[in-house]
C-alpha cells in the first residue's frame, strides 16, 4: 500500500529569453529531484522562457523556443520516470495563455492555463495572456509537428483539471491563484485533491516573505493536504528580484523551506510526506466533509503512475520545522546584493563604480556591494562553481579563487569622492576610512576645475555671474550652481567607469552604481541628472529609516566602525558653502520635512491610495498628539507641491531594486502624470475647508 509520496520543487534563477541557459537549470533541477528519489518535480512559473520577457511574448519566437526547450526536456532520458511540471507560454486557438505543461514518458499528460493573472503594481500579465475562464472545463490541444514528432500525441489535454496517479490526486495554482480569496486549491481540495501545486514568479518586498508563507501554510490548515510552492530566484534583467523561498508544506505545517537569498542558480527541495496524514487530518474535520460532499467534480486525467512505493512502510517522512525569517536589516544585505551579483555577472562588465560621499546613502550602497563580495566567497568556500567561474570571468584571471571579501572588493569596487570648496574635510575622511575597511580601490578628486570652468563659460556668454545665497545671490542662483556641481559629478563618474581600470591596466569597464533612496526621489530631493542618474541603484526602493537600521547592521556584523560616525552626522548634500568650514546645509531642512514624514507620506500615497484631501483627514489622527489641524495641512500641502513640482524627475530615475510597495517608479510600478497643476487649488481648498470647521 503506496502511502510515502517523495516530491520535490526548486527555487532557479532563470534569465528571460535565455533558453539555453533556463533549459540547462531545469535539468540540473531534475538530476537533483531524481538523485534524492523524488517522483514528482515542480518548477517556477514560465520557467522556460523566463517570467520577465515583457513585451517579447507577443512574439512568435519567443513561443516558438518555448516549444523547442519542451521538446528537447521530453526527449531526454533525464526526465523519464518523473513527472515534470514546467512552465511555459502556449497559444490555444489564438489566444496566448501562460501555462503549466504536465509530462511523463515522452507523454504530455495536461496542459493547465492559469486562471488569476497578476496585474498590479510590477505585473502586467493581462497585457500578454488570457485568463481561462472556464472552470472545470477541458479541451483538445493541437500540439506543433516539433512535439508531436518526439509524443506521438496529436491532441492533449487543455484546462482546468487535475492529475489522478495511482496512489493520490495532484491539482495545480499557479502563483497569484495563490493569493487570489476564491483560490483553485479550495475547491480542488474539497473534491479529494491532496496533493496542492504552485509555480510562483514571486519578487522580493521588505517584510513580505511570512505573508507567503502564510498563506501556504493556511492553505492547507483548513482542508489539510501537501502543498509544494516553487519560485523564480534572481535577476532576470529586471527592477525585480525574485526571492526563492521554495517550501513544501502539509496540514498547515511547513516541512522544508528553501532560502530566500542564494547565489546557487538551482536549489532543489525534496520531501517524503504520508498521504495518511494528509487523510487522517481531513477525516475529522466535519465542515470540510460537508461541503465535499456537495463539490463539482474536476476532470480527472488519469496517469498510470505511482508517486510512491508499494512498500514504503520503513520510509522516513519529514517533520514539521520553524520557519526562519530574515530581520529587514538582512533582507537588505542580501537582497539587493544578490541583485548586484546577478547584474554584475550577466552585463559581463568587471565591477561597480560608486562615487562614495560620506554619507548615508552612499556608505548604504557601498556596504552592500561588500556584501556581495562577501556572499560571493561563501558561495565560493561551499564549492559553488558557478560563482566561482563567474568572479573568475569578471577579475579576468582563471586561477583567481576569491577567499577574502575586502581582496575581492578591491578587484572589482571603485569609490570616488568627488570634493569642491563646499565639502568639508569630514566627510572626505569618513569616505576614506569606510573605503579602507571594505577593501575597494578608493579615488579622490576635486572637481572646483570643471565647476568653475562651466560657470565661466556662462559668465562669458551672458555676461553675468551667479552668486550663492549666501554672497548675496538670488534662490535661483543657489540652486543652479548646486546643480552645476551635481551634474559634473556624473560626468566624471562616467569617465572614470570606463578608463579606471585601463589606467590600471586591467580590461574592462564598471557599471555606475546611484545611491538615491526611495524617500528622497519621492520628494524630488535630487538633481536631475547627478549622481543619481547612474546604471543600476540597490537602494532606489529602500526608505531612510530602514538603511539607517542597515547602517547599524552592518557596524554590528561586518564591523566597519567607519559608520559609526557616518551614522551620527546630519545628512547633507554639500553643495552650498561652508560656514567656518563646517556644513550649514542640511538635507531635511532643505527639503522642509524629515524623513520620517516622507516615508509616512509615501505609504499614505501609494499604499492607502490617498490624495490630499484623504492624506490630510488621515494624518490629523496620526499626528494629533503632536500637530494642529492646520500644521498637518500646511505638511501636506508642502509635499503635494514638492512631489508633484519634481514627479518629472521620476522618468529618468535610474533602475533601482524595487524593496517598497510605496516606491515613485514611474517604469511600471507607479504610473502617473510628470505634468501636475502643482497649485492642487480643489483639493487644497477641501483641505482649508475642514481646517476652518475644526
Amino acid at each position: 500500500m503506496g502511502r510515502a509520496v517523495t516530491v520535490a520543487t526548486c527555487a532557479l534563477n532563470q534569465w528571460a529569453l535565455d533558453f539555453e541557459g533556463n533549459l540547462e537549470r531545469i535539468f540540473r533541477s531534475i538530476d537533483i529531484a531524481k538523485s534524492q528519489g523524488a517522483r514528482y518535480r515542480l518548477g517556477p512559473e514560465l520557467e522556460i522562457c523566463g517570467y520577465g520577457c515583457s513585451d517579447h511574448y507577443y512574439e512568435s519566437d519567443t513561443l516558438l523556443h518555448s516549444f523547442q526547450v519542451l521538446a528537447n526536456l521530453l526527449e531526454s532520458p533525464a526526465t523519464q520516470d518523473i513527472i515534470c511540471d514546467v512552465g511555459m507560454p502556449v497559444l490555444h486557438r489564438n489566444v496566448r495563455y501562460n501555462c503549466r505543461v504536465i509530462f511523463l514518458n515522452k507523454k504530455i499528460l495536461l496542459i493547465r492555463p492559469k486562471i488569476s493573472l497578476a496585474n498590479a503594481g510590477n505585473y502586467r500579465e493581462l497585457r500578454w495572456f488570457t485568463p481561462w475562464n472556464k472552470a472545470r472545463h477541458v479541451e483538445e490541444y493541437f500540439l506543433p509537428r516539433i512535439i508531436q514528432e518526439v509524443t506521438g500525441q496529436e491532441t492533449v489535454p487543455f484546462g482546468d483539471a487535475v492529475l489522478a496517479t495511482k496512489d493520490t490526486c495532484l491539482g495545480a495554482e499557479i502563483c497569484e491563484e495563490l493569493w487570489a480569496p476564491n483560490s483553485p486549491h479550495i475547491e480542488m481540495g474539497l473534491d479529494g485533491v491532496e496533493i496542492f501545486t504552485n509555480s510562483s514568479g514571486s519578487h522580493h518586498v521588505l517584510r513580505k516573505a511570512h505573508t507567503r508563507v502564510d498563506l501556504v501554510n493556511s492553505a492547507t490548515a483548513k482542508n489539510g493536504g501537501i502543498y509544494i510552492l516553487a519560485n523564480q530566484k534572481g535577476c532576470d534583467g529586471d527592477r525585480l528580484y525574485y526571492d526563492g523561498c521554495a517550501m513544501i508544506s502539509m496540514n498547515g505545517e511547513t516541512v522544508a523551506q528553501g532560502s530566500q537569498f542564494s547565489l546557487d542558480d538551482v536549489e532543489v527541495l525534496v520531501a517524503t510526506l504520508d498521504l495518511e496524514d494528509v487523510r487522517s487530518y481531513r477525516a475529522e474535520i466535519s465542515s470540510r466533509n460537508l461541503a465535499a460532499s456537495k463539490v463539482d467534480p474536476y476532470p480527472r486525467v488519469k496517469v498510470n503512475f505511482a508517486l510512491s512505493c508499494s512498500d514504503d512502510v520503513a520510509v522516513p517522512t519529514c517533520m514539521p520545522i520553524q520557519w526562519r525569517h530574515h530581520s529587514p536589516e538582512e533582507e537588505i544585505s542580501l537582497g539587493p546584493a544578490c541583485w548586484l551579483w546577478d547584474y554584475l555577472r550577466r552585463s559581463k562588465q568587471a565591477g561597480f563604480l560608486l562615487p562614495l560621499s560620506g554619507g548615508i546613502d552612499s556608505s548604504a550602497t557601498a556596504c552592500i556591494v561588500y556584501s556581495m563580495c562577501h556572499q560571493v566567497c561563501l558561495a565560493v568556500k561551499d564549492g559553488n562553481a558557478d560563482v566561482l567561474a563567474d568572479a573568475r570571468k569578471i577579475v579576468n584571471d582563471e586561477t583567481y579563487v576569491p577567499e577574502d571579501p575586502r581582496e575581492f572588493c578591491k578587484r572589482i569596487f571603485t569609490t570616488c569622492y568627488m570634493a569642491s570648496e563646499n565639502s568639508s574635510q569630514d566627510t572626505c575622511n569618513r569616505a576614506k576610512l569606510l573605503a579602507e575597511q571594505i577593501g575597494s580601490y578608493h579615488i579622490n578628486l576635486n572637481i572646483d576645475t570643471a565647476v568653475k570652468a562651466i560657470v565661466g563659460i556662462f559668465s562669458m556668454v551672458t555676461g553675468r555671474t551667479p552668486r550663492f545665497c549666501v554672497y548675496g545671490g538670488s534662490s535661483r542662483e543657489n540652486l543652479a550652481l548646486q546643480n552645476v556641481q551635481a551634474r559634473v559629478r556624473m560626468v566624471l563618474a562616467y569617465l572614470f567607469a570606463q578608463l579606471t581600470l585601463w589606467t590600471r591596466g586591467m580590461p574592462g569597464g564598471l557599471l555606475v552604481l546611484g545611491s538615491a533612496n526611495v524617500d528622497e526621489s519621492l520628494r524630488g530631493y535630487l538633481t536631475k541628472y547627478d549622481c543619481s542618474s547612474a546604471d543600476i541603484n540597490p537602494i532606489g526602493g529602500i526608505s531612510k529609516t530602514d538603511l539607517k537600521n542597515f547602517i547599524q547592521y552592518c557596524i554590528e556584523n561586518f564591523q566597519l566602525t567607519a559608520l559609526r560616525s557616518i551614522m551620527s552626522a546630519p545628512p547633507t548634500a554639500e553643495l552650498e558653502p561652508l560656514v567656518d568650514g563646517q556644513v550649514a546645509q542640511t538635507d531635511e531642512a532643505d527639503m522642509g520635512m524629515t524623513y520620517a514624514e516622507l516615508s509616512i507620506y509615501g505609504k499614505l500615497r501609494k499604499i492607502a491610495k490617498a490624495g490630499p484631501y484623504s492624506m490630510f483627514c488621515k494624518l490629523i489622527n496620526m499626528w494629533k498628539e503632536i500637530c494642529t489641524p492646520r500644521e498637518v495641512a500646511s505638511k501636506v500641502k508642502h509635499f503635494f507641491r514638492m512631489y508633484s513640482v519634481n514627479r518629472h524627475k521620476m522618468t529618468t530615475l535610474t533602475p533601482s531594486y524595487h524593496a517598497e510597495n510605496y516606491s515613485p517608479d514611474d517604469n511600471r510600478f507607479d504610473l502617473r502624470p510628470f505634468l501636475y497643476n502643482t497649485t492642487w487649488s480643489w483639493q487644497f481648498r477641501c483641505i482649508d475647508k475642514q481646517v476652518n470647521a475644526l
